[in-house]
């Protein structure tokens, strides 16, 4: 991986990589999981929805959690908060292996990934701030590609490092292999992250804000997510969803009439910062249904094989990687504007390739969905990401950082959720249109399969369409407090 690092100056190696390590750990940990979750299921004896809180209450934390982080960094410094998180993520991740066993409890198990949650949610909040806090301008492209490589690279190998460790070791370990990677990242923070004075104490912390923002998205999360599962119509889906409503109502009420806010909802006035946030917003609510839905066309309409299906996917990460890469050398080139542009191009011709899926398509032309999808996505997010961090004042770096990284998962729940009624529901329609019946030949029922993720697919082409718009009309505006960063970090001795 050493070539990532040509033209990026010595002294800065070491804090990209700490900050690195925390995407990968993160990404990591939202893929190798998954995997093992069957294997999870018969060691417990449970049904799979009662398993899914294994990843589920990991994500409900997680979204709670990652703006009130964001906030906490910008009043007392990055390096706390970072190293802070990467302490609580490790113990957590030992304990989600070590305590189950001990105590013959599955809660021990859905307590342990919480506390995890709280961990990953301060490190995933500011990694992006730290790049633009503490790397300079003419680096930033570059450091933001890097760590979008370590996060497909995480991502690709997530599945089959689990499958592995699972396989030939015990599920414990897809937990316990997070140990070393925290401590050594932990030691290197300690070394290379700067200190920062603190610019506030957490006296002037909004307390309720907190409060109604965590419960707010873990409901909302939380009823998109179990939506499927418990029924669309059921009061209790209903009643979350309408908790939710009204919690980040007065979340959002709140942040407009108090000094110091969790979120400034003032900085959505500005055109170009509510336009470039609602590209990424837009890019993982798209991908998420075309990353939820494929393995599932590759199984019952391609036929293919788990591992057959898993290795074509692998096309997709691959790209994001390649992508990654390419980003952070062009980034500095042609501009973040007109990267995110190219990329919107990119993205628009594997979501409209991809709706052309039909029984008997050859792999060779999914796989060019895929590589087109991914590399999209791993162009876009490196610009888009540095456009965010730079358009906003440095005080709100924390802040902005965790809404960057709210914007990523969240997006991929409400999305996969949405998806799939559309899927569901259009096969439905369709049957009930033909009158076509289970009895119905084999290659009928495909057909119907096959309209059915098609429809689901054209939602992503319809969006890809408006991210483009939106990136075409998008203007890079850098915000004052970024002019001559490159000469105040060297007169400081940082560079």
């Amino acid at each position: 991986m050493a070539f990532l690092f040509v033209n990026v100056q010595k002294g800065y190696i070491p804090l990209i990589i700490a900050i690195s390590l925390a995407t990968f750990m993160a990404s990591l940990d939202g893929t190798i999981v998954n995997i093992a979750l069957p294997t999870i299921s018969e060691s417990f004896s449970l049904s799979s929805s009662a398993v899914s809180w294994v990843a589920t209450i990991y994500l409900l934390v997680m979204a709670g959690c990652v703006l009130i982080f964001g906030k906490i960094s910008d009043l007392i410094g990055f390096k706390r908060i970072f190293l802070t998180g990467f302490i609580i993520f490790t113990i957590g991740s030992f304990l989600c292996g070590f305590l189950p066993d001990l105590t013959g409890s599955f809660l021990t198990l859905i307590g342990s990934r919480a506390f995890q949650g709280v961990g990953g949610a301060m490190i995933t909040a500011i990694a992006p701030a730290m790049v633009t806090a503490f790397i300079p301008m003419n680096m930033k492209g570059k450091a933001m590609g890097i760590i979008m490589t370590m996060a497909g690279l995480a991502t690709a190998i997530g599945p089959t490092v689990g499958g592995f460790l699972t396989q030939y070791l015990s599920w414990h370990w897809i937990f316990f292999i997070n140990v070393p990677v925290g401590i050594i990242a932990l030691l290197l923070g300690l070394r290379v992250i700067p200190g920062q004075p603190s610019h506030q104490t957490l006296e002037v912390f909004d307390r309720i804000g907190a409060g109604l923002i965590f419960v707010g998205l873990a409901f909302l999360l939380y009823g998109f997510s179990e939506g499927t599962n418990l029924g669309w119509t059921s009061p209790v889906i209903i009643g979350s969803l309408g908790l939710a409503v009204v919690l980040l109502g007065l979340f959002v009420w709140k942040e407009l009439h108090i000094q110091n806010p969790i979120l400034e909802i003032r900085l959505f006035h500005d055109k170009n910062f509510l336009l470039i946030n609602l590209v990424i917003f837009l890019v993982f609510f798209s991908f998420s249904g075309v990353n939820y839905l494929l393995p599932f066309y590759l199984e019952y309409v391609g036929g293919y094989s788990t591992s057959e299906a898993g290795l074509i996917l692998t096309a997709l990460s691959v790209a994001m990687m390649v992508a990654g890469i390419i980003a952070g050398v062009l980034y500095n080139h042609l501009g973040g504007r007109i990267l995110s542009i190219i990329a919107a191009v990119v993205l628009l011709i594997g979501y409209f390739l991809i709706t052309h899926l039909r029984i008997y398509t050859p792999t060779i032309f999914v796989t060019v969905c895929l590589l087109c999808i991914g590399f999209g996505l791993g162009l876009i997010i490196t610009p888009i990401s540095n456009m965010i961090m730079t358009s906003a004042s440095k005080k709100y770096q924390g802040m902005v950082s965790s809404l960057t990284s709210l914007e990523r998962f969240a997006p991929m729940t409400i999305g996969i959720a949405i998806y799939n009624v559309i899927f569901i529901q259009g096969m439905t329609t369709i049957a009930a249109h033909y009158d076509i019946t289970k009895n119905a030949p084999v290659e009928i029922q495909m057909k119907v399969l096959t309209a059915g993720f098609d429809l689901a697919f054209l939602l992503s082409f319809i969006l890809g369409i408006v991210i483009l718009v939106l990136t075409v009309m998008a203007r890079y505006t850098m915000h004052p407090d970024y002019q001559g960063e490159d000469i105040d970090k060297m007169a400081a001795g940082l560079v």
